[in-house]
């Protein structure tokens, strides 16, 4: 009998203490946070997806925003213990939540690992107090890196995001910053490169010249010096910005980038799923209601918070599956590309542009399996809208 791939499920809270100027994820302020509406809520949602979806295997649990730091530790350890009672919880199942490194959530590090969380994705976003005020950031570099050090203490598993070109910054500074953040480094790292998002603080700033980011040669030289510093740390990119000591990859982003199956909880989330025959390529594209009040009112009327559900064309899978599956080191499979999306691999490519990227050495295909160098990676923006068909 055909199985399902392991499930992956992104559980989202939308709420925030401040909302930053570069964000434009769904995050909400609120002067006080419902805590027992909205737990109450997941839990419902989450047992009303499982329902439909069966008895699935489970490989990981994201706890997203927002800041899901913000929770309960209650709440995050009911909706572990749901998860694991509705699907089939692999025995080393990654169960991740992101935080904040202020000292009000440090505090509850120890609450959430009783919980069932086993990894920790902590957002320190920059190690230097004026850029940490320019981010909109609510603590300093000293908070971040006392927060680095207890988490070490707490979680088996670590890893927190930095963010780089940002306005004024210069290629020694990132590198000293850098190095200060590797020293603190556990098994992972995301080093992401600030770019101006539609709808945001930092989108009307930039746009009325206010906010100036450093050039394309200054960025990528960043990342060039990004790379090199985290190799020197024993991290490997395995990711277009993602670093990880070999086995501590994320596995439930991992998830995401093969093109494989999760599920997607509370308001605004997404997912892709297969339901029915797991030999059947089709494909569900879900969404739920962006407004948390709006969500959770839909999730007490009908057990969910849907707003939209429809079937995802073939090409359409193909190239959502390009997208995310070259920006792996490793490269797209042929074979589960053909499984995930009902295209074979080479037929989704335009021929004289795949030969004129692997001339130029931008791709490597040998019919098993289809890679972007490094070079490659740098160029995805550009290259991919002609690469697919």
């Amino acid at each position: 009998m055909a199985v399902h791939d392991p499930l992956a499920l992104y559980i989202h809270w939308p709420f925030c203490l401040q909302k930053c100027p570069y964000c434009n994820f769904n995050s909400h302020v609120r002067d006080a946070i419902p805590q027992a509406r909205f737990a109450a809520a997941l839990r419902a949602e989450l047992a009303w997806e499982a329902a439909r979806l069966g008895r699935r295997p489970l490989a990981s649990v994201f706890f997203g925003g927002g800041t899901p730091s913000l929770m309960a530790p209650e709440t995050v350890a009911a909706l572990i213990g749901d998860a694991r009672r509705l699907f089939d919880a692999a025995p080393d199942v990654e169960i991740t939540l992101e935080a904040n490194p202020t000292s009000v959530e440090v505090g509850r590090l120890a609450a959430f690992r009783d919980a069932g969380v086993n990894r920790l994705s902590l957002g320190v976003q920059a190690l230097d107090d004026a850029a940490l005020a320019g981010l909109g950031r609510g603590h300093s570099a000293a908070q971040a890196m006392a927060a680095l050090e207890q988490a070490r203490a707490v979680f088996p598993r670590l890893s927190f995001d930095l963010i780089y070109a940002r306005p004024g910054q210069s290629l020694p500074a990132w590198r000293a910053e850098l190095n200060r953040a590797l020293a603190l480094a556990a098994d992972h790292l995301s080093l992401y490169q600030l770019t101006i998002e539609p709808g945001t603080a930092y989108e009307g700033a930039h746009r009325r010249g206010e906010l100036v980011l450093p050039d394309d040669d200054l960025a990528e030289a960043m990342y060039d010096a990004t790379a090199e510093a985290a190799a020197r740390h024993g991290l490997a990119a395995y990711e277009v910005s993602n670093y990880a000591t070999p086995g501590a990859e994320s596995r439930h982003n991992l998830t995401y980038w093969r093109y494989g199956e999760y599920a997607g909880i509370g308001p605004g989330a997404h997912g892709r799923l297969r339901l029915g025959d797991p030999k059947a390529a089709d494909v569900v594209a879900t969404r739920r209601h962006r407004a948390p009040e709006v969500w959770a009112g839909r999730v007490e009327r009908d057990g969910h918070g849907s707003t939209q559900e429809e079937r995802v064309a073939v090409r359409d899978r193909a190239r959502e599956a390009l997208l995310m599956g070259l920006r792996l080191v490793e490269g797209i499979d042929a074979a589960a590309f053909l499984r995930r999306t009902g295209m074979v691999l080479g037929d989704a490519l335009e021929p004289e542009i795949l030969a004129a990227s692997v001339e130029e050495g931008y791709l490597m295909w040998d019919g098993v399996r289809l890679v972007a160098s490094d070079a490659g990676r740098r160029r995805l923006d550009a290259l991919l809208p002609r690469l697919a068909i």
